[in-house]
């Protein structure tokens, strides 16, 4: 008997693309996969935020990848090269986004459309291209999409942001069902409140009473970036084999209310 414990969460001799790595849950993403064995190609548009995150990563031979994804029509080559030099992806996790706070009546039409391009159309074209050859590793392929569970209940203010991420969800599903026959599966994890940096400036809105409010919607408190780490980390490795077209809801009981 081997005296190695196993470890179904394993991700040796793995690799996987990460976008929004230079913080928040991208970051905190990046520092579990390694820690699981991973190696990766970690991207952002934060250069120096990228550097931060590298520096802490278990593990050799990770890459650093500076794009903004709002070249959607360059997301195909750009990918394709970073594999050439990298080597073929097991899987990827989209991470990247913004967020909107923005009354309906004051939402403007370039506003809702970048958020919308930087959350779900970059998204979509990620997933576009990772089935090619010259990306895919060819078995138990994985994708993780980051939702929000302003996807599955309504907030004042949040309908631009709200869009985005309802829409990962339709696209999460009918691609599960497509992708399945390429061994690839599909799946979204869609957290609630999280101590993040784009927390931190919806939080610099409210006054003690709305942040005590917000908090309390939540029975186990607001989550930390790691919290979400663990769930996307569960659905890529072969915990999650038998799982795919679900959004796993990770966000302290906020929508159990």
């Amino acid at each position: 008997m081997s005296g190695r414990l196993y470890n179904p969460m394993s991700l040796d001799n793995c690799s996987f693309l990460v976008t929004g790595a230079a913080s928040g849950i991208g970051r905190a993403t990046a520092i579990m996969l390694s820690r699981l064995g991973a190696k990766l190609i970690c991207a952002d548009i934060d250069k120096a935020g990228l550097e931060e995150t590298l520096a802490v990563l278990e593990g050799t031979g990770h890459l650093s990848q500076v794009f903004d994804l709002r070249n959607i029509a360059d997301i195909d080559k750009w990918v394709i090269d970073a594999c050439a030099s990298f080597g073929r992806l097991h899987g990827l996790v989209h991470a990247a986004g913004v967020s909107c706070i923005a009354p309906v009546k004051i939402l403007s039409i370039e506003k809702y459309r970048e958020v919308f391009l930087i959350n779900t159309e970059s998204a979509l074209a990620l997933a576009k291209v990772f089935p090619r050859p010259k990306v895919y590793a060819g078995s138990n392929g994985s994708i993780v999409f980051i939702s929000s569970a302003m996807a599955l209940v309504g907030s004042s203010a949040a309908v631009g942001y709200s869009l985005s991420k309802a829409a990962i969800h339709g696209m999460t599903r009918s691609m599960a069902i497509e992708y399945a026959k390429k061994n690839i599966r599909v799946n979204a994890v869609a957290p609630g409140f999280v101590k993040t940096s784009m927390f931190d400036k919806s939080k610099a809105r409210w006054d003690e009473e709305q942040a005590a409010r917000v908090e309390a919607l939540h029975p186990l408190g607001f989550g930390q970036p790691e919290d979400v780490a663990h769930a996307i980390a569960f659905l890529l490795a072969d915990t999650g084999r038998w799982i795919t077209g679900t959004i796993l809801v990770v966000d302290g009981g906020y929508t159990a209310q």
